[in-house]
């Protein structure tokens, strides 16, 4: 028997399928889009999916509007695809957690950076003898 409740099995089960679909849209617009994952509720009603975009600030949003644009599109082809007695109603939310970690790396490079610059700069310390 499986440990875990049936809601994260079919949440990981409709994450696969909405990649799927979605690489499948046929928009020349869409940039490269990523689920990230998708938080499903105990009655497997309502599903909320995370995706993720890589490219400039225009793709993003562009991506943003076609991917909203073909949730009924996208439900239609989960509830084709998938065997359930009902399929959840999907609300597609931007994750932009992949971008802020980049960010977060930059920063730590810098801060490297900075500390390797003023260790370079400092003076030498030179040891004090102990008076006995």
């Amino acid at each position: 028997m499986l440990s875990y409740k049936r809601s994260v099995r079919v949440a990981e089960l409709i994450q696969k399928e909405i990649a799927r679909i979605i690489q499948e849209l046929k928009s020349p617009d869409i940039g490269f889009v990523t689920v990230t994952g998708v938080k499903l509720t105990d009655d497997l009603l309502d599903a909320r999916i995370f995706y993720s975009v890589m490219g400039s600030a225009q793709e993003i949003e562009r991506t943003k509007s076609i991917v909203e644009d073909s949730s009924q599109h996208i439900r239609w082809e989960l509830g084709s695809r998938l065997n359930l007695r009902r399929t959840p109603t999907l609300t597609f939310t931007f994750d932009d957690t992949p971008e802020r970690a980049a960010h977060v790396f930059e920063l730590l490079e810098k801060i490297k950076e900075e500390d390797s610059c003023l260790d370079s700069k400092a003076v030498p310390r030179t040891k004090k003898k102990k008076k006995r």
